[in-house]
């Protein structure tokens, strides 16, 4: 499927910044199932320098500094990618691991043999440790099952138990506030998700991006649309040593990422791939706003 995206962010600053220096991550990711045919990044006022740098985690960020005063700014991301389905973990559920084989792959021992994925089981910013998740994560993982079975049961109860509600937190609300209210937006569902599997020492990732806005007919609008979205990964090893596999999960929506969904970049937690962020010299008081169009576009 190949998709258009527009995602624009409009600061209105008061009083005026003086000096800005600003990072994005509005690049949509290079997988094994999307391409990326083009980008480009439309910065208003005219910035005094730009340049992207790869991250540890394989995103494209986009630094700009602005060294004259503004009111506001405006920052205009056009993308096109062409996406496939990835890999279903429903499909692969049965096959996968027992999860305490794979809590055992990941707990340090001096002079194992080091899997990249391990980076993804330690607490993060938005990601603590904290018994309240560990307790919420057992009655998906009992004994003896698979790895992608319980994370399936986990993403279903979380979508099952939660209420979505716009504007109920903020982004440093605390993932185990929003977890004793069970209540949230799509990034506090992916962070107690991550919190959970990791809390039993399992591998799991953040993953930012967008939904398709306009359905295909016949199917329901999914929440999140006109909007950045959030989802998590998870990480699947293989049988003795072989390289593992990640799988998405969104349990805002309680169903397996497909093509109508666009990965715009990967972390431990929001902090690592946050749109947008600065530094500024001014401007106490701001009002942000952001609109998201997805949308399906021919193939020439």
């Amino acid at each position: 499927m190949r998709l258009g995206i527009t995602h624009e962010t409009h600061y209105d600053y008061t009083p005026q910044v003086e000096t800005a220096q600003h990072m994005a991550h509005l690049r949509p990711l290079e997988t094994a199932t999307q391409k990326l045919i083009s980008h480009r990044l439309s910065i208003s006022p005219e910035v005094a320098q730009q340049g992207e740098t790869r991250d540890v985690f394989g995103n494209t960020r986009a630094f700009f500094s602005l060294q004259n005063p503004h009111d506001e700014l405006r920052v205009l991301a056009h993308s096109v990618v062409d996406t496939s389905t990835p890999p279903q973990p429903g499909l692969e559920a049965a096959d996968s691991l027992p999860w305490e084989q794979v809590r055992e792959r990941f707990r340090y021992r001096a002079g194992g043999r080091y899997d990249p994925a391990a980076e993804f089981v330690f607490p993060s910013v938005y990601v603590p440790r904290h018994d309240d998740f560990v307790s919420y994560a057992r009655a998906s993982f009992g004994t003896g099952v698979s790895l992608l079975a319980g994370a399936q049961s986990l993403m279903e109860r979380i979508h099952t138990d939660f209420t979505y509600e716009s504007n109920s937190t903020e982004i440093n609300t605390p993932a185990v506030e929003a977890l004793a209210h069970k209540k949230g937006v799509c990034q506090d569902f992916a962070h107690i998700m991550i919190a959970c599997l990791r809390g039993l020492g399992l591998p799991a990732r953040y993953v930012s991006g967008y939904l398709l806005t306009s359905p295909p007919p016949g199917q329901e609008r999914l929440v999140g649309s006109d909007a950045s979205h959030a989802w998590v990964a998870v990480y699947s090893p293989g049988e003795d040593g072989m390289r593992g596999q990640w799988f998405d999960f969104d349990p805002t929506n309680r169903r397996s990422p497909g093509e109508d969904y666009v990965t715009l970049a990967l972390g431990r937690d929001f902090a690592d791939v946050s749109p947008m962020r600065g530094v500024i010299h001014g401007g106490a008081h701001h009002i942000l706003k952001v609109a998201v169009t997805v949308e399906p576009l021919e193939i020439q």
